[in-house]
């Protein structure tokens, strides 16, 4: 940034070698960062990440060579996008804490330093995608542990927030700027504070494609439009699913509340369950059932759900199922790496159409 005094990191790998030394001194590592058939005391240098630690007041500011320039923090978020991210051999609750660690330490190392504000945008916009998505396959109903989901939505709201003041500098240009101004709005679907914020933004920013998407997704969430809302979130690409998911629940329970209130009846009255998948975008029968019985509503012969008066109930956080068709089925044959670098079109950005 001009005119700052900050220094620029100088160090080449994802964690420092100091560091490495001194938690493999404390036996600190974690599982991911040792090499296959390693006993856990020795750190891979190609898998081991610098870990967060809180600045403390007082302690002098960390020197060049313990932090990683941009380039370098790029290639550690693209190492956790693909092969930690992904991993099959751990739970999604392992993988999503040791990630969004690793990416708040990739945050604190670029706020430490004299970064140029376009390659700050580029590490800030992937690591946000990849915390989106590690995020989204954990859920919302995961208990409190290493990946507690309130301090999960401090983090990504905490990402959310160094990419918007890296964009509010005014230095660019950032491809990918509305893609990730929606992204925002849908991770804060119905608040008033962020649809402010989004409609601040330049008329040529609010005509991007993606932007007019979320602002639409944003209005039928607050009108309560579950038909137009489940339709918008159908359509939806991978990362901005991902943002939505947290959503989910609350919007199938809303829908399902004002269905309860339109056809309760003292003797009941039925709806086949094909029709609540087809509207909630549900993965299936079973996720129907197991959805209206968690809200009190009996069942008739398992094919459609009886509404009887004073029988709807609301306890607890809601589900949000699977998602599978909403989120999971939407990366398709691409891997989560490819999307967080550089799938600009599943993000949404403006291109020339071809000629017909």
């Amino acid at each position: 940034m001009p005119g700052c005094e900050l220094p620029v990191g100088t160090c080449p790998d994802m964690c420092p070698a100091a560091e490495r030394a001194q938690r493999e001194q404390e036996r600190r590592l974690h599982r991911f960062e040792v090499a296959p058939g390693d006993r856990g005391d020795r750190a891979d240098p190609q898998r081991a990440v610098k870990e967060y630690i809180r600045p403390a007041a007082g302690k002098p500011r960390p020197s060049p060579s313990q932090l990683r320039p941009p380039p370098v923090l790029l290639a550690t978020v693209r190492y956790l996008a693909g092969e930690v991210a992904e991993r099959a051999d751990a739970s999604r609750a392992e993988v999503a804490g040791f990630v969004a660690d690793r990416l708040r330490a990739v945050r604190l190392d670029l706020a430490l330093q004299g970064a140029d504000d376009i390659e700050a945008a580029a590490v800030l916009e992937a690591a946000l995608a990849t915390l989106l998505a590690v995020v989204a396959r954990l859920g919302p109903e995961a208990a409190p542990g290493p990946a507690d989901p309130t301090l999960l939505q401090a983090q990504v709201q905490e990402g959310f927030g160094s990419l918007r003041r890296c964009y509010a500098r005014g230095a660019g240009p950032h491809p990918r700027q509305a893609s990730f101004q929606a992204l925002f709005l849908l991770y804060n679907l119905g608040s008033t504070e962020a649809l402010h914020e989004v409609l601040q933004l330049p008329a040529v920013q609010r005509a991007c494609p993606s932007l007019r998407t979320a602002l639409a997704v944003d209005a039928a969430f607050r009108e309560g439009n579950a038909a137009r809302l489940f339709r918008l979130l159908r359509s939806l690409p991978y990362l901005q699913s991902c943002a939505v998911r947290c959503h989910v629940g609350h919007a199938r329970r809303a829908a399902l509340a004002r269905l309860a209130r339109a056809l309760s009846t003292p003797k009941g009255q039925a709806l086949p369950l094909d029709f609540v998948v087809r509207l909630l975008a549900l993965d299936g029968l079973e996720e129907a059932r197991d959805l209206c019985q968690a809200h009190g509503l009996p069942l008739h012969r398992e094919e459609s759900v009886v509404f009887l008066r004073g029988h709807y109930t609301e306890e607890g956080v809601p589900p949000t199922g699977t998602c599978s068709l909403l989120v999971g089925s939407k990366l398709g044959e691409r891997t989560l790496e490819e999307v967080v670098m550089a799938e600009e079109e599943d993000e949404g950005v403006d291109r020339p159409k071809p000629p017909p």
